[in-house]
């Protein structure tokens, strides 16, 4: 493919291999700027101490990855984090940041160098509790040339701070890995089968889901709860399962290999995701495994007042509930049994606008946009 003059320089907080939805944005975004052309650089930290992972992951992509070597002083991670963001900046056109640290310095870097500035914001970053945190990224947001925000909840969040000039663009999913046609060689217990695919947390909500069990329980006796992701907040759900009488309801598989997962997610009947803000301002921006779970023909339940409003088209992709709402959720649940053909059609639907063949185009045109 013939390359285009700009070279991009991408910063992010989280890559892969390791699990996260930013990470994950962050390859995609990589990988189809790539393929439209342009020349690409990723700027990431290894999380591994050997960093064998990290490099294996590497030789598998077309485009370059620097990696800030796993210390256990931290700063002189952030030392050499500053000094290889300054090497490669210096030489780019465009430069997009993505997830707090890299706000920060590509900000800081902004003063010296004349490129395109670009920030993804996801929506944590940008809704810190602590005032001097807070102004320090509102200070850093007004260094770059263009801001993207991943949902229009988090673009509401960054007019808060009094920056105006955002656009939205949603995450997107790749169809190579997510489609209805995934072996659905795994089967899980319960009927119906409610999933949720992210780190067991206050802000994805599996707590939430759990306290509305006994609720669902009177109409669906063999309803079952499964959790996929790191598990943060086990302890806090395993505490509230046992004391509801639920545990049998409820299976915490942990992380799964993307070799397995979308069969899990496929065998279900409704993705669940009653995300919540937490007290220090943690938030889902936009919800990807809600789309990847559309993507499967599994429609979605999602709570109102966060990113994942944005990731659902309410009443034909999945429904929208309020976050600690057990009536509404059953109610949710209901439709959506009773009619579950529609809504796995618009799921697959709402799904196919989300891919990243599509979502990409939409980067592309701020990319080339004149500042």
């Amino acid at each position: 493919m013939h390359l285009k003059a700009k070279h991009i320089v991408l910063v992010c907080s989280e890559f892969p291999p390791q699990p996260g939805g930013i990470g994950t944005h962050a390859h995609q975004v990589a990988h189809h700027l790539y393929q439209s052309g342009y020349g690409v650089t990723v700027i990431t930290d290894m999380r591994s101490k050997s960093g064998e992972i990290e490099r294996d992951f590497d030789a598998g992509l077309a485009f370059k990855v620097k990696r800030v070597k796993w210390r256990s002083w931290r700063i002189f991670m952030y030392l050499e984090r500053l000094l290889t963001v300054f090497k490669h900046v210096k030489g780019a056109e465009v430069v997009l940041a993505s997830g707090k640290f890299s706000l920060w310095s590509v900000g800081f870097f902004s003063l010296l160098f004349n490129n395109k500035y670009i920030a993804v914001v996801h929506g944590t970053e940008v809704n810190y509790k602590p005032i001097l945190l807070k102004q320090s990224v509102t200070m850093a947001l007004g260094r770059f040339n263009e801001v993207i925000a991943v949902s229009h909840f988090t673009k509401e969040l960054i007019s808060k701070l009094g920056i105006d000039r955002v656009t939205v663009i949603p995450n997107g999913y790749d169809p190579n890995v997510w489609q209805p046609k995934a072996a659905r060689a795994i089967s899980l217990v319960g009927s119906p089968k409610l999933i949720t695919v992210g780190r067991v947390s206050e802000r994805k909500g599996q707590l939430e889901v759990i306290k509305s069990l006994p609720t669902l329980l009177v109409f669906y006796p063999n309803i079952h709860y499964h959790c996929i992701g790191l598990a943060d907040a086990n302890t806090d759900c395993l505490y509230m399962a046992k004391q509801l009488g639920v545990m049998e309801h409820v299976t915490f598989h942990g992380v799964l290999d993307m070799a397995v997962l979308p069969a899990y997610v496929a065998d279900s009947d409704i993705f669940v995701m009653l995300s919540s803000e937490t007290d220090q301002g943690d938030v889902e921006g936009f919800g990807i495994a809600v789309i990847e779970a559309n993507a499967m023909g599994i429609p979605a339940i999602g709570a109102r007042g966060s990113g994942v409003e944005d990731a659902i088209n309410d009443g034909v992709s999945g429904l929208l509930v309020p976050t600690k709402d057990a009536t509404a959720l059953k109610r949710a649940v209901d439709d959506i049994l009773q009619h579950k053909d529609r809504f796995g059609t618009g799921a697959l639907d709402w799904a196919e606008q989300h891919q990243w063949s599509h979502v990409i185009r939409r980067y592309v045109d701020v990319v080339e946009a004149e500042s």
